[in-house]
């Protein structure tokens, strides 16, 4: 997965490789992954810009290691993908 890449990034203090994954994601822990990206950038107002992105409320502490841990505890509460729903051929399609 992705994100699991990026955040690998991340907590090796590499921003800039975790950036060129995680702004191709637009999901709500693609979002929050840039807002932590761009806190250990130090760009503070494009941070907050992805936080809100990500419904998350910006972190007083600044602590992009606090950040990464709390993505990845929801990143495995997560349900994996299931297969993709192919049609039922004996089905009309709408």
């Amino acid at each position: 997965m992705a994100l699991s890449t990026a955040i690998r990034h991340l907590r090796h203090g590499d921003w800039q490789k975790a950036h060129s994954i995680v702004q191709n994601d637009n999901t709500e822990l693609g979002c929050w992954a840039h807002g932590i990206v761009h806190m250990l950038e130090g760009d503070l107002g494009n941070a907050r810009y992805w936080f809100r992105r990500a419904g998350r409320p910006f972190p007083r502490e600044r602590d992009a290691s606090v950040e990464i841990d709390a993505l990845v505890t929801t990143l495995k509460q997560q349900p994996p993908p299931g297969p993709k729903q192919q049609p039922d051929p004996k089905q009309p399609e709408p």
